[in-house]
Formats: structure tokens, C-alpha cells, sequence
């Protein structure tokens, strides 16, 4: 009886895994952005924005990328000013949050709102408003809440589609 020994063939080394990092847009990111958000439109999930109007409004922008990937993640910060909620001085309201499906469980999003909430506190803002047509889960973990429109800043709350059915939540900074 002949018998072999097994040969331990080592695997491959793992791929690495692309480390993202948030940092604020620029008006040459408009055409990520909007790829980026289109499947998500498409869903119904996210109003449509044309590149210029991304390019435009860039400054508002956090985006996730990985050394040499394109964008991966996005989320707006938009400042009202005094008096456009209801006695907390200026607040910011997020919008156009989303990220790539294949990113999407990897902790995109959670570092895009974190970096939101540290724009916000550095800002000195009072509070953060947002709107969801989802579950809205990642925001609850981070401590926002339901509540209503009469909260937040009216221009923002007259901007939203009724259709669309959307949530609004907040957060106190």
C-alpha cells in the first residue's frame, strides 16, 4: 500500500480591501455623484439631481472613496440659518445620502455620517433634520428620531414631494 502525504499548498493572500475615506466633493466630482445616485432615483428612493446642479451645490457634499476606486458614497449638508427651525439656532439638513450597492453593510455610510455630524458640531449647528423613505435604521443608531415638519426648517420641509412619502427625523447637536 502506497500512501501520500498531503502537500500543504498555501493560499493566495487575501485581496486587500479597499479603505475608504471621507473628504468634501469638488465640482469635478458632479458626474460620480450623479452615477452614483441614479440607481437610487430609478428606485424612487432619491430625488433626481443633475451633474450641474451637484457640481453647483458641491461644497454641500462628504463623499467615500478608495485609493483609485471612484466615488463609493455621498451625503449633502445643507445649512439653514437662524431661525429656520424651531428655536434651535441654525441646523443643516442631510440629503442625497446613498452609497454603491457593493459597498452598501461595509461601513460606508456610517463613516459618511459621522463625518456629517463632526461638519455639523464644527459648524456649530443645533441640530441635523433628514428625510427617508426607508427604514431609516442608520440614522436611529446614531440618534436621530421621527418628528415633525413643523420642526424643521420650512423652506427644506417645502421642497419635499408629499408623494414620496418620506419621514422626516432629527437630531439635537
Amino acid at each position: 500500500m502506497i500512501t501520500a502525504t498531503p502537500r500543504h499548498t498555501p493560499l493566495p493572500p487575501a485581496l486587500p480591501v479597499p479603505t475608504h475615506s471621507v473628504r468634501p466633493a469638488r465640482a469635478r466630482d458632479a458626474a460620480e455623484l450623479a452615477e452614483l445616485s441614479r440607481p437610487f432615483v430609478c428606485s424612487g428612493e432619491l430625488r433626481e439631481r443633475p451633474a450641474s446642479l451637484f457640481a453647483v451645490h458641491a461644497a454641500d457634499f462628504l463623499v467615500a472613496q478608495a485609493p483609485g476606486c471612484p466615488v463609493e458614497g455621498a451625503v449633502g449638508l445643507r445649512v439653514h440659518p437662524t431661525g429656520s427651525g424651531e428655536g434651535c439656532g441654525a441646523v443643516g439638513v442631510l440629503y442625497n445620502f446613498c452609497v454603491a450597492g457593493h459597498r452598501q453593510g461595509c461601513g460606508v455610510g456610517a463613516g459618511l455620517l459621522r463625518a456629517a455630524l463632526a461638519t455639523a458640531r464644527a459648524r456649530s449647528l443645533g441640530a441635523l433634520f433628514t428625510a427617508t423613505t426607508g427604514g431609516g435604521d442608520l440614522f436611529l443608531r446614531y440618534g436621530f428620531a421621527p418628528t415633525t415638519a413643523r420642526r424643521a426648517p420650512s423652506s427644506w420641509v417645502d421642497s419635499l414631494d408629499p408623494r414620496r412619502n418620506a419621514r422626516i427625523l432629527s437630531r439635537a447637536l
